[in-house]
């Protein structure tokens, strides 16, 4: 069982940024990926960047790639996500994921959520015109 805690969400202006922390707790395992996902009101949740524990592969939605970054912390079992140049169409509930193994780790793989064990509560983003 792994249990993700979100932090890090507020509000910013739009060209702000935010830096994003999910913290994990539980069994985690250097095969395992941590994701982040994004929500907005009324829309489907996407997928946002992920990381593996070990090595250095990192996948971003091209909507973000060169705007954010994903970054993890193995020490302390958690994954960053640092956003910035950030838009008003970027507000939105924001999730960490989870998932034990990644055999074909790739951005395909990635932007399935069913391909992730666990889920945490979500952060609100909200980014102001």
């Amino acid at each position: 069982q792994v249990l993700l805690v979100e932090s890090g969400g507020g509000l910013v202006q739009a060209g702000g940024s935010l830096r994003l922390s999910c913290a994990a707790s539980g069994r985690t395992s250097s095969r395992g990926v941590i994701a982040w996902f994004r929500q907005a009101p009324g829309e489907e949740r996407d997928f946002v960047a992920a990381i593996r524990w070990a090595g250095d592969s990192t996948y971003y939605a091209g909507s973000v790639q060169g705007r954010f970054t994903i970054s993890r912390d193995n020490a302390k079992n958690t994954v960053a996500l640092q956003m910035n140049s950030l838009k008003p169409v970027e507000t939105a509930v924001y999730y960490c994921a989870a998932a034990e193994s990644a055999p074909f780790f790739s951005r395909g793989w990635s932007s399935r959520q069913y391909n992730y064990n666990y889920w945490g509560q979500g952060t609100q983003v909200t980014v102001s015109s």
